[in-house]
């Protein structure tokens, strides 16, 4: 029989976490499944996203799996390939409730849920012998770096994190929040520009993701402040260098968003579609707690 052709669509090659998804979900998907596989860059651009989606469904692939540019456009691509017959599998950026139910059984979004990455990041702080108050003032004074504040993940994140201390007792007081939009460089600069306004204020730096993290620990370093010692510094995607970190006892923590079980359960239940199988609307894979334990 003929294999199953698939079109792939990544908001943007230039990414470190999508660039482990992908390549791990066409290489599992040419070899447990034989299918036809073809991945795009959408360079961060969602017109850009929108023509690539048009011309895999002008070929005739039996599948789609888009990494939006923009979760907004979900039902805009959603149309596209409805009137053409041709079924989604959403990963990583989530679109709305209400673009999910646009199509039952044909379109499905598979993830990990961002809430759980926010709380995990806050219990880590929490199971710190302080619960993160490390100069001991009797609050837990923080710096939040955020990500595209668009991003369903930027907003839970940021939100989570804290509600899972403030929900276990702990005082919490934010100096500072900005977004840095996931960039490295941008976390190393409003690191920097905390640390010079607030010093030792700062008991714990969160980031919404580790490329930001590792930015922000040049700025601590930079600073002259001593990791664990006197500030904490949490992370999402568990990067190798941020995990190399952890172990050295020069990051707090950060969280595993599993590229592996998400880019398989992303394929098995494309593969299931593309058979005529309907998609439940969710798939949701655990993240996991990295810390230097």
């Amino acid at each position: 029989e003929e294999p199953v052709k698939v079109g792939i669509c990544i908001y943007q090659f230039n990414d470190n976490f999508m660039t482990l998804y992908r390549e791990e979900l066409q290489k599992y998907l040419e070899e447990t499944y034989g299918a036809e596989v073809t991945v795009v860059d959408g360079k961060n651009d969602q017109n850009t996203q929108t023509d690539q989606v048009n011309s895999f469904i002008a070929e005739g692939v039996d599948v789609l799996i888009v990494n939006l540019v923009q979760a907004t456009a979900a039902s805009a691509v959603t149309a596209l390939a409805q009137e053409a017959g041709i079924p989604i599998v959403y990963i990583n950026r989530e679109p709305s409730e209400e673009d999910m139910a646009a199509w039952e059984g044909m379109i499905c979004y598979v993830g990990a849920d961002a809430r759980q990455s926010g709380s995990m990041q806050g219990q880590i702080v929490y199971e710190l012998p302080d619960h993160g108050d490390i100069n001991g003032n009797g609050t837990v004074d923080y710096v939040m770096i955020q990500g595209d504040m668009e991003n369903v993940d930027a907003q839970y994140r940021t939100e989570y994190s804290i509600k899972y201390l403030t929900d276990n007792g702990v005082e919490v007081n934010k100096l500072f929040e900005q977004r840095g939009d996931w960039m490295q460089e941008n976390g190393q600069q409003l690191a920097a520009t905390a640390l010079a306004q607030f010093g030792t204020e700062i008991d714990v730096i969160f980031c919404n993701n580790d490329a930001m993290a590792l930015g922000a620990y040049q700025a601590i370093t930079e600073a002259g402040r001593k990791m664990n010692e006197d500030i904490y510094l949490l992370g999402v995607d568990a990067l190798d260098e941020a995990v190399d970190l952890i172990e050295k006892g020069e990051m707090t923590g950060t969280v595993l968003n599993d590229h592996i079980g998400q880019s398989h359960k992303a394929a098995d239940v494309a593969i299931q579609v593309a058979n005529g199988e309907p998609l439940d609307a969710y798939y949701w894979v655990d993240y996991q707690m990295i810390t230097g334990e």
